[in-house]
């Protein structure tokens, strides 16, 4: 490269480094390396060969690297010990020296390879920055415009990159078409095959509805109320148990709001689906009387070692309790993380009337 070259590369170099955090000497050392290469491939040369550039003036020197031997074998990787002391008396056999070399035309193809280098870098360096942005976004909620929507994985333009909502990630009962604005829950960030991130987002993801909840809840946000556990088929239901150590402040009633109008801008972002919010307790069997709601339960016998409760309720309330295949119980069960069989008073009285008959039997028996 010409003077004017060289000093307008470290220019734009310096300028990189200022205006978007590129370190120059990672850009230098990376363009160093891209110029060995391109050397060998123009020149094809088999010798090894080094470069180096004044981090000041931009001058770009090549070396050959040799290492010093008694008798040559080959004169493109080797210099005789004779011819290397004449150059530095101090040479020893085995050391390499090198001898700088002036191709001819390599100036053309260091200009040429040092602005592919640079835009290379700057745009690796983008895809870094939006990486760790949306890496630290992870677990937030992003808001995004539909670029493809074909019943299978949506495609969701975030701005800076793509994001991903596969069908698994979609609310089934939620039609998406192509340019609708909607808001989704980051759930990772990976890089593809080409080094571009790639954000996964959901909707049907359970701390979609948290993070909806610390939103439209100031309490929450705060800290003076905290989700304890949420459990969810998306699109139909969700049950959030909610706590608060301040016993001036009514978890539940803070979220459902006056009027209900708090819970009501969750369930509009959700399209319908229906939300239980309940108080969570340290007391197990009261805990999982109120996961059970809207059923009414009538007692809790729990097996704290087996994280097991047996739950009796009205026989009008089973299956209420139960739920539609089974949801109402699979949700509450998710919630406490407690297995839960659900009997109704007539289901239980036949049970103990059969345990009762069982030991007379037994005792009879034994008589």
């Amino acid at each position: 490269m010409r003077v004017n070259e060289n000093k307008e590369l470290i220019q734009a170099i310096d300028e990189l480094e200022n205006e978007r955090g590129i370190s120059k000497a990672y850009l230098l050392e990376a363009l160093e390396s891209a110029l060995v290469s391109a050397y060998k491939r123009n020149f094809d040369s088999a010798e090894n060969v080094s470069i180096s550039i004044n981090d000041t003036t931009g001058e770009v020197k090549v070396f050959s690297v040799k290492e010093v031997v008694e008798e040559v074998e080959d004169e493109m990787t080797q210099i005789s010990i004779e011819a290397a002391t004449k150059k530095d008396k101090k040479v020893k056999l085995g050391d390499t020296v090198q001898l700088e070399i002036i191709p001819k035309d390599f100036g053309r193809i260091a200009a040429q390879t040092a602005k592919q280098v640079i835009v290379q870098k700057i745009r690796e360096a983008e895809r870094n920055m939006v990486y760790t942005e949306y890496n630290d976004r992870k677990g937030e909620i992003v808001t995004g415009i539909i670029q493809k929507a074909d019943g299978g994985t949506l495609v969701l333009d975030l701005g800076k990159l793509e994001g991903i909502m596969p069908v698994k990630d979609q609310i089934p009962t939620e039609s998406y078409n192509v340019n609708d604005k909607i808001r989704a829950y980051v759930v990772s960030v990976e890089r593809g095959l080409k080094g571009e991130p790639q954000v996964l987002v959901s909707r049907s993801h359970p701390d979609f509805v948290r993070k909806l909840f610390e939103f439209e809840i100031p309490e929450i946000y705060e800290g003076l109320i905290e989700i304890k556990s949420v459990s969810r088929d998306a699109g139909n239901r969700s049950k959030v148990a909610v706590y608060s150590v301040n016993e001036n402040i009514d978890p539940v009633g803070s979220c459902v709001g006056q009027k209900g109008i708090r819970i009501q801008n969750i369930i509009n972002e959700l399209k319908g689906e229906k939300i239980d919010v309940i108080e969570w307790n340290e007391d197990p069997a009261i805990y999982i009387s109120a996961a059970l709601l809207p059923a009414q339960v009538m007692a809790v016998d729990v097996k704290e070692e087996e994280k097991f409760a047996q739950v009796i309720v009205p026989d009008d309330q089973l299956s209420l309790a139960i739920g539609k295949a089974g949801q109402n119980a699979r949700l509450a069960a998710r919630l406490t993380n407690w297995k839960i069989d659900i009997k109704s008073e007539s289901q239980f009285r036949e049970l103990l009337a059969y345990e009762n008959a069982q030991e007379e039997e037994e005792v009879n028996d034994e008589e």
